[in-house]
C-alpha cells in the first residue's frame, strides 16, 4: 500500500535545504525594499510593501542563528498565508516543489539541539540532500516576540 504523501516548496538558507508546506506559501518575490521597524525582535527585518499589503520580513537566516547574507546577494521572500495575515520568510534561494513519503518522516537527529531544533519538526532524506521541515508557526510567534 503506498504511503501518504506531503508537499514541500523547497528554499536554501545558507547550506541548508528547508521546506514549507506547499499549501501555507501564497507566492514568492524577489527582494523588495524593506522598511525597519524599530524595536522589532531581531529575526525581523522590516516591512513589505506587497501591492498595497503590508507585510512582516523574517529573515531565516537569523531566526536559523546563521551568517548574515552575504553583501550584494539578493534576498528572496517567500510570501506565507497566515491567519493574522501575510508574513514573508527571506530566503536565499527558490528550489523545487518536492514530494515527499509520509514514510520517510524523521524526528530531528539528538545532535541537532537548542533553537534550531525548536524550527525544524522534522527531517526527509532525499538523494543527495536533507530537507528540514520548518515549524512557520513557530517562526511566525518568534516574530512577534512571543
Amino acid at each position: 500500500m503506498p504511503s501518504d504523501k506531503r508537499t514541500y516548496a523547497s528554499c536554501r538558507v545558507g547550506h541548508l535545504l528547508v521546506g514549507v508546506d506547499v499549501d501555507a506559501v501564497q507566492e514568492v518575490t524577489a527582494g523588495g525594499e524593506l522598511t525597519p521597524v524599530p524595536l522589532a525582535p531581531r529575526v525581523v527585518s522590516g516591512l513589505l510593501n506587497l501591492r498595497g499589503q503590508i507585510v512582516t520580513a523574517i529573515d531565516l537566516r537569523r531566526s536559523l542563528q546563521l551568517a548574515e547574507r552575504p553583501a550584494g546577494q539578493p534576498a528572496i521572500n517567500v510570501i506565507l498565508r497566515s491567519e493574522g495575515g501575510s508574513v514573508g520568510l527571506i530566503v536565499d534561494a527558490v528550489g523545487d516543489v518536492l514530494d515527499v513519503h509520509e514514510d520517510d518522516f524523521e524526528q530531528p537527529p539528538g545532535t541537532v539541539r537548542g533553537h534550531l531544533r525548536d524550527l525544524i519538526t522534522g527531517v526527509y532524506k532525499l538523494d543527495r540532500d536533507l530537507l528540514l521541515v520548518l515549524n512557520t508557526e513557530r517562526v511566525m510567534e518568534e516574530s512577534r516576540g512571543e
